[in-house]
């Protein structure tokens, strides 16, 4: 299990003590925008270091469109991967292992982090 399932499963059982009917919704969406985010940072640090050793590999317009397909392929991978049956069984494991619970602002802390990171990175390329 990885990172993500934890963090989707976390994300899960909050909204659900909550009584949110779409619990499963807002954690997919949480999800795919928290690997969406850590794409772009990723993105900006690279850029960063290929424009430190002078490489011009891609222009700027085709590393945003790229970044746009990843986004695309992200949110329908989760949306496939945590609708179905994967996510019964995941839930399943979980319910066996003690999982951590976080506070609802350091779930959301998290992306923002990501995004404020990208921007310091992207204003240094």
């Amino acid at each position: 299990m990885s990172m993500f399932d934890s963090l989707f499963f976390i994300v899960f059982k909050h909204y659900k003590n909550l009584k949110v009917k779409k619990a499963n919704q807002f954690a997919t969406i949480y999800i795919s925008i928290l690997q969406c985010l850590i794409l772009l940072l990723l993105g900006m640090f690279f850029a960063g270091f290929f424009n430190q050793m002078n490489l011009n590999t891609l222009s700027q317009d085709k590393v945003w469109i790229l970044f746009a397909m990843a986004s695309i392929f992200i949110f329908f991978k989760n949306w496939i991967q945590y609708a179905g049956r994967k996510r019964k069984v995941l839930n399943a494991k979980m319910l066996s292992k003690k999982s951590q619970k976080y506070p609802a602002y350091m779930l959301y802390l998290l992306p923002v982090a990501c995004f404020v990171l990208s921007i310091i990175l992207w204003q240094a390329v």
